[in-house]
């Protein structure tokens, strides 16, 4: 029996005519990473393959790493396969990974999203046989306003806070979602403070991307110093020693998480922005409808409905299991990198 291009295998999604795994999540010798997130880049691999934009991101976060850059169109060849990276458009860096062989075209999507968000280099729709889409949000529940309402939201909020004498703590992940914000965040409401963590992968961006100055918060910052003004903090900081020094402070969260009502009541946020990194219900459909693959496989997400609703509208869909998580995922890893001061 012929072996599909890619199968789902216990290390990871795996090519075999080549010998190369797509985000792995065990060990493998050459691996080729879709983004900088935890559950996409792991550490152990003796090979990585990534876009130049994801080297610095990954080396900050794994340390010592043999990892070689490819450009967006640059197809390479293993094996007598060929493999060409393209936007996701999900965050800085992030890609599709494309693979042809003898006439046959996968494209594993990572994670993504259809709208430019002024940071990542936006999404580009890749024709393919079969077609690997997250569907982190394959609700319909989901539908996602254009950021730039949101943004006006956020930016609105702040200034309101400020009028009231009080703190603006609003919490993304560090490592796509923050630097979101930071772009469209409106400097002249007032200053912007970060969280350590926030600071330092920021700082591995600042060379690629223009953003707004910041001030890292460390423990000599002083409370009168903050007031007022805006802080971005990881989701773990929420809860911690460390926001205390913040009060009189408001908080927020920017997730897609926050369409759901009762997400933010169970997290204690005092406002929720509905601001993600993935497609919601209507994008994935009209990705889908662009590529005109033959057949869609669903991972991470609401799989087994999403599958089921495109098959009703007559696609071969199906669904795989990984360990990939989508926006979950970050939670965890702030957790793990977050500074105490």
């Amino acid at each position: 029996m012929k072996k599909p291009l890619l199968e789902f295998t216990e290390k990871g999604i795996y090519c075999h005519a080549a010998k190369v795994y797509l985000d792995p999540w065990k060990p493998v010798d050459k691996a080729i990473i879709t983004h900088g997130h935890a559950d996409h880049s792991r550490w152990g691999h003796k090979q990585y393959i990534t876009h130049p934009t994801n080297v610095p991101i990954i080396k900050h976060r794994l340390g010592d790493i043999e990892v070689a850059g490819k450009e967006w169109g640059e197809t390479f060849t293993v094996n007598g396969v060929k493999f060409t990276l393209y936007p996701a458009g999900h965050i800085i860096g992030s890609s599709q990974v494309r693979v042809e062989h003898k006439g046959e075209i996968w494209v594993f999507t990572g994670d993504y999203k259809l709208e430019n968000d002024g940071v990542a280099t936006p999404y580009e729709s890749i024709k393919c046989h079969t077609f690997i889409t997250e569907c982190t949000f394959g609700l319909p529940a989901f539908l996602w306003r254009p950021q730039k309402e949101v943004f006006k939201d956020i930016n609105e909020w702040w200034a309101q806070n400020k009028s009231n004498g009080q703190t603006s703590v609003l919490f993304g992940y560090s490592l796509g979602k923050a630097q979101r914000l930071l772009k469209h965040l409106d400097p002249n409401i007032g200053k912007i403070y970060t969280h350590g963590a926030i600071e330092n992968m920021t700082d591995v961006l600042r060379p690629m991307i223009d953003f707004p100055a910041t001030e890292r918060i460390t423990r000599d910052t002083k409370k009168e110093d903050i007031k007022g003004h805006m802080v971005i903090a990881p989701p773990s900081a929420h809860g911690s020693t460390w926001i205390r020094r913040m009060v009189p402070f408001v908080t927020a969260s920017a997730s897609g998480w926050m369409a759901f009502r009762g997400a933010r009541r169970r997290r204690a946020i005092d406002k929720g922005f509905v601001l993600s990194d993935h497609c919601d219900w209507p994008s994935l459909l009209e990705a889908i409808k662009e590529i005109g693959a033959e057949k869609v496989i669903c991972t991470h997400g609401y799989t087994d409905i999403f599958s089921r609703y495109l098959r009703d509208l007559g696609y071969d869909a199906r669904t795989e299991a990984t360990q990939f998580e989508g926006e979950n995922a970050e939670l965890n890893v702030e957790t793990e990198i977050s500074e105490s001061v």
